[in-house]
């Protein structure tokens, strides 16, 4: 079906692109080799691409109605202009664009550029650099108190209370008492400005702590120690083992003989394994330390950049003939924030401060608000328009007599409480609890919550986005299966696999030492006869033999095992060996290998630029020249290394890769390509093991073209690589290997519990793409059944469009992309592709750089407008934790920098089903009630306000005063009111069996206009109730109106709470007879305030009176008429349209 779809809404012009496409389509049915040029040609053809609109209409879409209305407005944005664009918003743009414009007047940003860094001489730099300091703080000691006052007063609710606080300095305008109105603002502002304080303060400290750590600097006069923070571009810093590098620098030396050194990268790139960095050959071969200053010489760096994988530079030494010139690239940079491994090492630093890649890669973090609160805001708007429109209709039945505006103003003040000053009292305290609630929870110990701000955000998530390594993955690494072709070998049967190597090692020893003259000769005319089929333990020997031999790993040990020179070095192997060797490598998929070569017997005792060293399990060393390395790279997806046997003089040419690329270099088989699909099947990393024996003339041919091809100046990549192809012909395939990379418990149903909740999951990693296929299928983010759309790496315009129509066929299949391709898609086509990932069930971005992991976390909130999660635990997903409208760190191996900056931090990735789904639901659910409760309560006594200025010939007479006002919103009902924090609806328990009850918050109908309609409407009935039934029934003794109101006012206030509560609690029905007694003692203490006198008659409230029989009847008879109503429709909506949960827990 989907093949007859037009794709392209011809015209005729495009036809001719139309048979190009079609020519790629079958070409790419059948696999790219060839026929890739044609895709390149597209490049000259972007006029066609005008004519081939991408399909975005909504007939392309084959989906059903709900999940179209999950589609991106982004159409929908343009602005509204005009008086409703300036109302709901446009003042705020206004400013911000004004801010703006003022902030780039006062400092016109810099522009970074190339330069040229002579060695340790700072002060013969042209340009000034940044300071080399760390600053995580909001704001300074001038900017605070204006900064966090600027945040409070953004909100209308906020700067309507200090415009009426304010009104009250005016003697015309003053209704009560100040502490009325000052009170309660006073207190938000002094409990949001101390929070800020201790937030701001312990940044401060951490920044502190990190610029004032002392490193080594060269000098002319030997060592001086400088603070972090003073270090100057042209410095030559000293960094020891297990030392930070303060900033980024080139590597000019190291204490390691063989001029290179390991420096771990997990804070910068999230990879845990170590980097291997070469020192710049000119000055590693100074005889001493002191020489750097005694040559001339200079460093040319390229500007400043984003990239962490790429640099380009030259090292000039101008006082040798001829001047050396060395090109520098990224194995010479040693970057800020990574960490010394092995060695120590001197660099001269390029970059300093902002500068530096580490502090590019991170965004500022920005004040996060939650939607709850924006909800509330606009209806504090929504509340203000009623405000006013009844000011006006009270001043419009007084007949605008006198000075009316005067009185609009008053009017304007007495009716203020509709807008409630406790609601951010009240929803800070409720927020507070939350937090403490989830720190609490003994079912995820060791959550800390650092942003009090937004608990309920966590209840509203469509979208969560998170890393692979050490959020997902424990990123430790397990050999699990050797394939041989004929025979399999699991984590059961490697015993086998080590009596064969005992045997067939032991038996060439002997063979060996009993003829050591002619042990060469037969071996040699073996690789040249006719093949044989060999038997399995001298396959298993090969194998193993190739895997020990073929990678990039090196073994570390403890100083104490190299205290002396070489020689001590060997015989300290062969005593210390296995407790003192660690091995490092660049992919822990190597090192998985390594060590279980070690364990079948084949150990890797040493290894240096030129030869490497093997123990077989009898204790004899094999030692190998490598004449050869081919690194690992993403393009190519294989690694290779051609070493000489030193024993017997044999060229072997060991290559291990993806089998994608594999299949074509090695001789034909018939088990490869079904193997390998069961291996990734259960979640295993594959790579397949080939070799190839070189005659001395094969390989002294190859080397010659080899370094010829190195020395070429233009396209010297595809030169280099088609003579390396050259050997990888009809190479022998020895075995298929098998690793795990094993998972963090239980992510696999914490995966599903999300994706039953609603969350849509995106994966979001720097690792390769093989490897973030493998863990979306083993953690199941991509269910079994589901088909995966891998996109194509992609360059240009035409190439994105061929590969988004592509994408757009399939259904219901999960997308796994690469961050060059997404950076292409996103040039050219940004909406369209992000319409169709939203359409995915998961979605897996690999290669992803830290700024292009939050760059796709504001393109969902920009294109869904929905709310977003970011999970991570390494110093690269800080960016993308501060992005998102809520980040979780994780604490990991990879630091604690990711749970630092997050607004949520935990212990492991199965915590995160909790903490939505009982948490994030329970404290959403709450605060909703409690933020339109605490607005019934306003509404309430404003209603009961305006009808009894209405019956006093619209009189601007507050009807109660000072201390009942105050008293009303605190003492008398806030803990009842309060105590909605402890409600639940459905039991923790029930909210994990039953993750859907999640998916009903993303809607955001626990707190909507219709909801809010319902508690006006339910204020406007009570408020009227009391207010005419207290005029009715008290006609004789109108004295007293004051105290029956009110009385009455407070228990149906009580007696609402009782409404709402969905799960009693102990601690509620305290809150509620307290707040009852608390009434009734005051009743004795304030009986100046219960009477009418400031109106008319002068009479004031005797005890005697509220003690009757007649007062206590009538005021239940007004609170009954209030309420009961309520509870019975409450009870028909229960049995005629009850909510979801409640059938959970009948």
């Amino acid at each position: 079906m989907a093949d007859q779809i037009p794709l392209y809404p011809v015209r005729s012009t495009a036809a001719s692109a139309n048979r190009k496409l079609a020519a790629y389509y079958s070409a790419a049915g059948r696999g790219s080799g060839a026929d890739r040029h044609s895709r390149y040609q597209l490049e000259d053809e972007s006029a066609h691409l005008d004519e081939m609109p991408l399909m975005m209409s909504e007939e392309g879409f084959e989906n059903d109605e709900n999940d179209y209305h999950t589609l991106p407005r982004a159409r929908m944005t343009q602005r509204k202009r005009g008086l409703e664009w300036l109302v709901c918003g446009g003042w705020k743009c206004l400013c911000t664009s004004c801010c703006d414009w003022l902030m780039n007047i006062c400092q016109t940003k810099k522009e970074l550029k190339a330069r040229t860094v002579w060695l340790g001489c700072p002060e013969k730099c042209e340009e000034k650099h940044p300071r080399n300091s760390i600053k995580n703080q909001k704001y300074n000691i001038f900017t605070f108190i204006p900064g966090v006052l600027y945040e409070q007063f953004k909100f209308f609710l906020n700067l309507y209370f200090l415009v009426v606080s304010c009104s009250q300095f005016v003697p015309a305008l003053k209704i009560g008492y100040l502490y009325t109105y000052w009170a309660p603002l006073g207190f938000v502002l002094a409990v949001t400005l101390t929070r800020e304080a201790i937030d701001e303060f312990r940044r401060f400290q951490r920044d502190k702590e990190m610029n004032s750590q002392l490193y080594s600097k060269l000098t002319v006069r030997g060592k001086v120690q400088v603070k972090s923070s003073d270090i100057q571009v042209g410095d030559l810093i000293i960094v020891e083992k297990n030392q930070r590098i303060p900033s980024d620098m080139v590597f000019l030396r190291t204490s390691e003989k063989a001029g290179s050194c390991f420096i771990r990268t997990d804070q910068l790139d999230g990879e845990t394994d170590w980097k291997l960095k070469v020192a710049v050959s000119c000055t590693q071969r100074l005889p001493a330390l002191g020489d750097l200053f005694s040559i001339n010489a200079y460093v040319y760096a390229q500007k400043p950049q984003l990239d962490i994988h790429s640099f380009e530079g030259t090292f000039t030494r101008e006082d040798s003939d001829p001047p050396i010139h060395e090109s520098l690239s990224i194995e010479n940079t040693l970057w800020a924030s990574t960490v010394v491994a092995s060695g120590t090492v001197i660099g001269v630093v390029i970059y300093t401060g902002k500068e530096t890649r580490s502090v590019m890669n991170t965004s500022n973090p920005k004040n996060k608000v939650g939607l709850l609160d924006l909800e509330l805001n606009r209806l504090t708007k929504a509340l203000f328009v009623a405000l006013v429109a009844l000011s006006v209709v009270m001043v419009t039945l007084q007949g605008f007599v006198g000075p009316w505006y005067r009185n609009l103003f008053r009017f304007l003040l007495l009716f203020s409480y509709i807008i409630p000053v406790s609601l951010r009292v009240n929803l800070d305290m409720g927020k507070a609890a939350y937090g403490w609630m989830i720190m609490k929870d003994e079912n995820i110990p060791g959550t800390v919550v650092r942003t009090s701000t937004i608990p309920e955000e966590l209840g509203r998530l469509v979208y969560l986005l998170t890393d692979k390594t050490g959020t997902l993955t424990q990123n430790e690494m397990i050999f699990k299966r050797l394939h041989l072709g004929t025979v399999s070998y699991g984590t059961d049967t490697m015993d086998e696999i080590q009596s064969h190597i005992i045997n067939s090692y032991s038996q060439m020893h002997s063979q060996a030492s009993g003829n050591t003259t002619s042990s060469t000769l037969p071996r040699k005319a073996q690789s040249s006869a006719p093949k044989v089929r060999k038997s399995v333990s001298s396959r298993i020997h090969e194998a193993v033999k190739a895997i020990a031999l073929c990678h990039n790993v090196t073994p570390v040990y403890e100083p104490r095992a190299s205290v002396g020179g070489e020689t001590e070095f060997a015989e300290a192997d062969q005593d210390l060996s296995d407790e003192n060797r660690t091995y490092q490598a660049s992919s822990p998929d190597e090192v998985a290998l390594v060590q279980w070569t070690e364990s079948v017997g084949l150990t890797l005792v040493s290894r240096d630029l030129t030869s490497m060293q093997l123990k077989t399990p009898s204790g004899h060393i094999l030692t190998y020249c490598i004449l050869q390395m081919f690194p690992f790279t993403s393009e190519s997806k294989r690694m290779g290394i051609i070493v000489r046997d030193e024993a017997t003089a044999e060229i072997t040419f060991y290559m291990k890769g993806a089998d994608i690329v594999m299949s074509t270099i090695v001789q034909y088989n018939d088990w490869l390509e079904e193997e390998c699909g069961n291996m990734a099947r259960e979640g295993l990393r594959t790579l397949v093991v080939a070799k190839r024996m070189l005659t001395e003339e094969q390989y002294q041919d190859f080397e010659s073209r080899y370094s010829q091809a190195k020395l070429s100046l233009h396209d010297r990549a595809l030169k280099v690589a088609a003579v390396v192809e050259s050997l990888e012909r009809e190479m022998e395939l020895l075995c298929l290997t098998g690793v795990e990379d094993q998972l963090q418990a239980d992510v696999r149903p914490t995966l599903e519990l999300l994706r039953n909740a609603g969350v849509k999951i995106w994966m979001l990693t720097g690792d390769k793409l093989e490897t973030a296929t493998c863990i979306a299928k083993s953690s199941h983010l991509v269910s079994r059944t589901q088909d995966i759309h891998i996109f194509r790496p992609v360059t240009s315009r035409g190439e994105a469009h061929l590969e988004l129509n592509a994408f757009r066929r399939k259904h219901d299949c999960a997308l796994v992309i690469s961050g060059d391709s997404l950076e292409v898609c996103l040039r050219y086509y940004e909406h369209e592709f992000v319409e169709l990932a939203c359409q995915c069930p998961a979605v897996v971005c690999c290669r992803c750089s830290p700024t292009q992991k939050a760059h796709i976390v504001k393109l969902l909130q920009q294109h869904t407008g929905r709310r977003t999660c970011a999970i991570g635990d390494g110093g690269n997903d800080v960016s993308m934790i501060q992005a998102a409208d809520c980040g979780i760190g994780i604490e990991g191996k990879e630091g604690k920098q990711a749970s630092l900056a997050a607004d949520f931090s935990l212990t492991q990735f199965r915590h995160v089903g909790r903490l939505l789904v009982v948490h994030g639901r329970s404290s959403y659910k709450r605060s909703a009630a409690l933020g339109q409760f605490v607005m019934h309560r306003g509404l309430i006594i404003s209603t009961m306000q305006a009808v009894f200025s209405s019956v006093f010939y619209f009189a601007s007479v507050p009807l109660y005063q000072g201390f009942l006002m105050v008293g009303y919103a605190t003492i008398y009902t806030m803990f009842p009111v309060f105590s909605l924090v402890l409600d639940q609806d459905v039991k923790p328990e029930m909210a994990l069996l039953y993750p859907e009850l999640y998916k009903d918050l993303t809607k955001g109908r626990s707190l909507s206009f219709k909801t809010f309609l319902i508690w006006v409407l339910i204020s406007i009935y009570q408020g009227g109730v009391l207010m005419f039934g207290a005029l009715l029934l008290f006609e004789s003794e109108f004295v007293h109106v004051v105290a029956i109101s009110f009385t009455a006012l407070i228990l149906t206030e009580l007696l609402m709470v009782a409404l709402t509560v969905r799960t009693w609690h102990w601690l509620m029905v305290v809150a509620e007879f307290l707040s009852l007694g608390c009434y009734v003692a005051s009743l004795a203490f304030l009986s100046e305030y219960f009477g009418s006198g400031r109106v008319s008659f002068g009479a004031f409230l005797d005890v005697a009176f509220v003690t009757t029989a007649t007062f206590l009847w009538k005021v239940s008879a007004i609170t009954l008429v209030s309420c009961l109503p309520l509870y019975v429709l409450k009870y028909l909506k229960r049995k005629l349209s009850p909510p979801s949960y409640s059938k959970l827990t009948s």
